[in-house]
């Protein structure tokens, strides 16, 4: 049986490797960079909606926080006038208002959290296409350049930061703003 199986797994990856030299690498790296580009797209426009959802809450939150500070006076009002009748009423709508600034705060709160992933989320995908692309350039600048040339192994090697000069870059940005 295991050998079948491994018989089977050679011809599986045989047939992948077929249709890895098929397809065409340059196609399939513009197709993903078109998918993120989309995907980036229909994030933004969620971000928008979710923030401006955001803002119609935080505006009904004042609102009702205003009512709430109307129903405070009336009912002072009420109670000196002894109208007990009319403070109930009063009393009533009062505690619905409340309930329902406490739902619109739970529903800020949520969005704000929601909008916070995405927009950190969103970062990252941006940071992730501008990678993409920049493989893409070298690839499709490797391509063009006669085969034996060796300039993109060059040029690979140039464009690669090491962490190491990462960290020093940033120990001099770091100097650079504490003594300015």
């Amino acid at each position: 049986m295991a050998v079948i199986t491994r018989i089977s797994r050679l011809f599986r990856a045989d047939f992948h490797a077929v249709l890895d030299q098929i397809e065409e690498p340059e196609l399939m790296l513009r197709q993903a960079i078109r998918e993120m580009q989309d995907d980036l797209a229909a994030r933004e426009q969620r971000i928008r909606v979710a923030a401006n959802e955001q803002a119609e809450l935080r505006v009904r939150k004042d609102e009702l926080a205003l009512t709430l500070n109307d129903i405070e006076e009336q009912l002072d009002l009420c109670f000196t006038s002894q109208k007990p009748d009319l403070a109930r009423n009063l009393v009533r709508r009062k505690l619905e208002i409340q309930r329902h600034a406490k739902h619109v705060a739970s529903r800020d709160s949520a969005t704000d959290k929601y909008l916070c992933e995405q927009r950190a989320m969103l970062d990252e995908h941006r940071i992730s296409l501008d990678g993409l692309r920049q493989k893409a350039e070298i690839f499709t600048r490797g391509s063009r350049e006669p085969a034996g040339s060796g300039g993109t192994e060059a040029c690979d090697r140039d464009l690669v930061v090491s962490e190491d000069e990462v960290e020093v870059a940033f120990l001099r940005e770091q100097n650079k703003r504490k003594t300015a």
